[in-house]
């Protein structure tokens, strides 16, 4: 049997080691939720993730700008 469990002193020594255990995998390096982000999205491109956009890389945004001018000027003459 092992005596350091069953004396006194020997419990508290091993309540107080699981203790500071346990404290340890609590232990965070960032301070707040920012620096978290900011870390990750540093490490993520990095690793290039995230790639840079070029200016003309979607023609999307023109295409709905177009049919959305498109659509007034047909409203407009639907109406008149």
């Amino acid at each position: 049997m092992d005596t350091a469990r069953n004396s006194p002193d020997g419990a508290l020594m091993s309540l107080e080691s699981a203790a500071t255990t346990a404290r340890s995998g609590f232990a965070c390096m960032f301070s707040t939720s920012d620096e978290y982000d900011h870390a990750l999205i540093r490490e993520r491109r990095a690793r290039g993730r995230y790639e840079p956009a070029s200016p003309g890389s979607s023609p999307w945004p023109m295409l709905m700008l177009i049919g959305c001018a498109a659509a007034m000027v047909v409203l407009a003459l639907l109406l008149d």
